[in-house]
């Protein structure tokens, strides 16, 4: 059975939300970054240690941002950023939006600009496939223009990628708990909540206010033997949580 939480990095974040933990989320994946890019060798190709520095300047733009912004705000922005790549100004400036090149003259970073631009037009592999959640989050959400939007665009895209695989195999382990043992468990329920707890502060932020509230009940009535609560209903819980971090509504 596949483990349902697929991150590396766990929020220690408690409740009410706020981005103070949140940043220490934010300042480890700006460790990590700097540590690639500080071990970069001679050896290794120009496209990982420039990402590498792209990263890190990134991640010390989106430490700034969350410490100073509440939840509120985040959650703002990063609606505002999701209509820009995924919205009808998208397409309103798609035809910019492909002929846009990065101001550099680096043929490694032009050439992955041109890579994601021919996939989200549909041609070809994204060129952030694989990467952590943390990364993703650093692209997608900087508007710093250090990206293009294409670039950004892909990269939000395998977020979500991430997410979807994520919450197959989340209602995967629930549906096989529920039908041998009649109810979800509450390690299984607290895995759910560590997973939601780790996303980004961006992320998180995009999440429906009172979630983990309403999951740490579920996981206490789990505890306590209360009334088993309704794979269904969770299943539900589980799809409302992805729609919030989804494409804009028309």
């Amino acid at each position: 059975m596949e483990k349902i939480n697929s991150l590396d990095a766990v929020s220690s974040r408690s409740m009410p939300a706020n981005t103070v933990g949140k940043s220490a989320v934010d300042a480890k994946a700006l460790a990590s970054v700097q540590e690639n890019n500080a071990t970069a060798t001679n050896n290794e190709s120009t496209q990982v240690s420039a990402l590498a520095r792209q990263l890190s300047d990134a991640a010390v733009r989106a430490v700034a941002r969350d410490a100073g912004t509440d939840r509120d705000g985040l959650g703002a922005i990063a609606r505002s950023v999701t209509e820009k790549l995924l919205g009808a100004s998208y397409d309103m400036n798609k035809v910019a939006h492909d002929a846009e090149v990065p101001k550099t003259e680096d043929l490694e970073l032009l050439a992955r600009a041109k890579q994601a631009t021919r996939f989200v037009n549909g041609d070809g592999a994204n060129p952030f496939r694989g990467m952590s959640r943390e990364q993703l989050a650093l692209i997608a959400y900087d508007e710093s223009g250090d990206f293009t939007v294409n670039e950004r665009r892909a990269a939000w895209l395998e977020s979500y990628h991430q997410e979807e695989q994520w919450k197959r195999a989340a209602i995967a382990k629930m549906d096989e708990e529920y039908n041998r043992t009649g109810q979800v468990s509450s390690d299984t329920l607290s895995e759910i909540l560590k997973h939601y707890k780790s996303l980004p502060a961006i992320e998180e932020a995009q999440l429906p206010k009172g979630y983990d509230a309403q999951l740490l009940s579920q996981i206490q009535a789990s505890e306590s033997g209360g009334l088993p609560q309704s794979v269904k209903n969770l299943q539900a819980f589980l799809d409302r949580m992805t729609e919030s971090l989804a494409f804009p509504k028309a």
